[in-house]
């Protein structure tokens, strides 16, 4: 595990709220007896593919990806996780995926035997880890229909609206990840990605306030180009 470091003060009273939301919505869930909180600067590793599975997470404020590395060293990024989100749950001894730091993060880790043992007699922390797991397997759902779908442009608008809902009420998103990482997101090139932010903007669709902000300007021409 790598070492903690601290993370940066919010930098508004809005990001102060919500990360004491977020904090007391863990303190209030069934696991809370079985977690330790730890901070994750931007870019660390959190746990890494190969490596024993004793282990899982929640996210408490902060982006974080989970991700694959091939053999010939492309890189497919499987999800992004946001406050609430709960990621390294594997099926198996090992882990099949990393899991690093888009932003600086918080994160809670629980050790997987004890809440096994935990979840035998709580029927709350039972009912919780089966709608974690339902979770999951939407995500996973969501993430290979997009994949399957035949444009780029279908691919990075859907990729927006998805995260247009995260944002503020009049349209700005800003976009934690770099483009390199939504290329590997959605199986594109970060060509590919520019050359369709860059089209929507001459469209009329989105206004680009810089690498990773904009606002949408017309969120049903997105609806229509994503479906």
């Amino acid at each position: 595990m790598s070492a903690q470091v601290a993370l940066k003060s919010p930098n508004t009273a809005g990001e102060a709220l919500a990360l004491r939301t977020a904090w007391m919505a863990e303190e209030a869930g069934p696991l809370r007896a079985t977690g330790t909180v730890i901070d994750v600067p931007e870019g660390q590793e959190i746990c890494a593919e190969g490596e024993q599975a004793d282990s899982f997470y929640k996210v408490v404020s902060g982006v974080v990806r989970v991700c694959k590395f091939l053999n010939d060293g492309r890189r497919q990024i499987e999800a992004f996780h946001v406050a609430g989100d709960l990621f390294g749950v594997e099926l198996g001894e090992e882990r099949l995926l990393s899991a690093e730091a888009v932003t600086d993060c918080k994160v809670v880790v629980y050790r997987r035997r004890s809440v096994e043992q935990l979840a035998k007699s709580d029927h709350a922390v039972s009912h919780q880890m089966f709608h974690y797991a339902m979770q999951s397997l939407a995500r996973a759902q969501t993430h290979s229909l997009l994949l399957g779908r035949r444009g780029a442009a279908e691919k990075v608008a859907s990729f927006l609206l998805d995260w247009a809902a995260k944002a503020t009420a009049n349209g700005s998103v800003h976009l934690a990840m770099s483009r390199q990482d939504i290329a590997d997101y959605l199986g594109l090139t970060i060509e590919t990605i520019s050359r369709s932010m860059s089209q929507f903007e001459r469209d009329g669709v989105i206004a680009l306030a810089g690498p990773r902000d904009l606002r949408v300007l017309k969120r049903a021409a997105l609806e229509t180009l994503a479906n």
